[in-house]
């Protein structure tokens, strides 16, 4: 797809200014005034942390769907994406505030992303194009499961106005990213195929809707809906197309794996991490920010996505009919 490279730069930049307000505006929000215990934060207190943390995944994704899932371009992603998160958390104990620091990070970032772009240009000059159609399906499914995250994310009032504009803002960013990487991943791209990307797109924006508007404790079901249609769309883009027409039993089970995988794999990852490695904590030291108090959890949603993520790459990341057999 001709349109990977700058759908995914694009997509990048859009990410680099959310990380940059999460940074400077939702996350000095999160963060409760005075040491005292009785004022010690509690459940999901740090969303803002967890929607930039999202925002650098999606800094990932779209450079492997700008790299067309070439080895080259994701392994010097996953590398930029750790090293992100080192930075955030360097940045995040400084608590930079006011539009000054938003415009001085997401500047700083764009130019990062735009000289390891250059540097991977040329690397990549002189080489035969090609695709790597299972990492651009598996950055699909990583951002499709990212996306019920962000969509479902909750704080302990859930009054903040600005915690439903950045779960859509991310959330969207990440429904496109979805559908590109699985576009891009699509051996041919006939107008049947276009055409259902552009409805996918339309339905996961309005499911991410959905959610959002859903009261918390009762998001469970949209959320398990949405990532249904979602995950299930990017199969049928994704997917070879023998004699022209989807092989149907497997879309059917790539659906099922769809309505239940991502929620059990979440649960899954969020068990271990809250009672044999309590990462979340870890985290919540090193940014120098108020400890989660004792009768709540400290959980780093975002991290249990992405390995929710991974986990549906392996069951659904492959796009030919050989390695589905």
């Amino acid at each position: 797809m001709r349109s990977a490279r700058p759908l995914g730069l694009l997509l990048c930049a859009v990410a680099v200014v959310l990380w940059a307000v999460g940074m400077t505006v939702w996350q000095p929000l999160t963060e409760p005034i005075g040491p005292w215990s009785e004022r010690l934060p509690g459940n999901n207190t740090y969303w803002a942390r967890d929607l930039r943390f999202l925002a650098i995944i999606a800094v990932t994704l779209g450079l492997v769907l700008a790299g067309r899932g070439l080895r080259h371009w994701s392994r010097t992603a996953v590398v930029l994406g750790g090293l992100w998160v080192a930075a955030d958390i360097a940045i995040d104990r400084v608590d930079p505030v006011g539009v000054q620091a938003t415009v001085l990070l997401a500047v700083g970032g764009g130019v990062v992303l735009a000289v390891l772009t250059v540097v991977l240009l040329g690397w990549e000059r002189g080489l035969p194009p090609a695709v790597d159609r299972k990492a651009l399906t598996g950055a699909a499914c990583v951002a499709g499961v990212l996306t019920l995250v962000a969509a479902a994310l909750e704080s302990p009032t859930d009054r903040e106005p600005e915690l439903d504009q950045g779960a859509l803002a991310v959330a969207a960013l990440l429904v496109v990213l979805a559908v590109g990487a699985a576009l891009a991943a699509a051996p041919a791209r006939p107008r049947a195929r276009v055409g259902l990307a552009a409805g996918l797109v339309v339905v996961a924006l309005a499911g991410v809707g959905l959610v959002r508007a859903a009261p918390p404790g009762a998001r469970l079901l949209p959320e398990m809906a949405l990532g249904a249609v979602l995950l299930t769309g990017i199969t049928l883009l994704a997917w070879d197309w023998p004699g022209g027409r989807p092989v149907w039993r497997h879309h059917a089970l790539a659906a099922l794996a769809a309505l239940v995988g991502p929620v059990a794999f979440l649960l899954v990852a969020a068990i271990p991490m809250l009672v044999l490695l309590p990462v979340g904590p870890q985290f919540t030291a090193l940014a120098g920010n108020s400890p989660i108090n004792t009768a709540d959890s400290d959980l780093l949603v975002s991290l249990c996505g992405l390995l929710s993520g991974l986990a549906m790459a392996l069951l659904l990341a492959r796009p030919s009919t050989g390695d589905r057999r």
